[in-house]
């Protein structure tokens, strides 16, 4: 089984999207047609404790709701050191949470670390920005960047 965590700084809005957008690319490429063996999953963190045990922003469920993708289950939840070793690889949704993974991994597990965006076509270092302090179309771009990254990952993953 394959492990992806996606990680924004909350886990309200920009990691629960890229989970939701990557479970439903890799349900419509079929699992058969990706070139690792067994299961494919996938979780979400934040790299803060502000929002722990909250909800999925009900602006980022709007986003994602009007696109088609079903309801996002669970409640947010820190980082643990668990993780690092759980999980084969951990996407971080922009360079300042890359950066806080990479302050707190044990260093057997860096090569993990990477951006989400880093596997969009020309958009390597590239940030999904926070939209939580903004409107609904912060949202959208969020959930446009999120679908971009999570196909280059699914072309990565074959």
């Amino acid at each position: 089984m394959t492990k992806i965590l996606m990680v924004c700084m909350g886990n309200i809005c920009r990691s629960p999207m890229a989970r939701a957008v990557a479970e439903r690319a890799v349900a419509q490429t079929g699992r058969e047609r990706l070139s690792m063996t067994g299961r494919l999953t996938f979780d979400s963190a934040g790299t803060h404790a502000h929002h722990i045990g909250e909800r999925i922003d009900p602006r980022a469920a709007a986003a994602l709701l009007a696109r088609g993708y079903p309801p996002v289950k669970g409640r947010s939840r820190r980082i643990d050191d668990a993780d690092f070793e759980k999980f084969d690889l951990i996407l971080a949704m922009d360079r300042g949470n890359l950066a806080s993974l990479q302050n707190i991994c044990p260093a057997q597990h860096v090569s993990k670390l990477r951006l989400l965006l880093d596997f969009a076509d020309g958009m390597r270092g590239a940030d999904v920005p926070d939209p939580y302090y903004g409107n609904a179309q912060g949202f959208e771009r969020v959930l446009d960047l999120c679908e971009l990254g999570a196909s280059g990952l699914i072309r990565a993953l074959r």
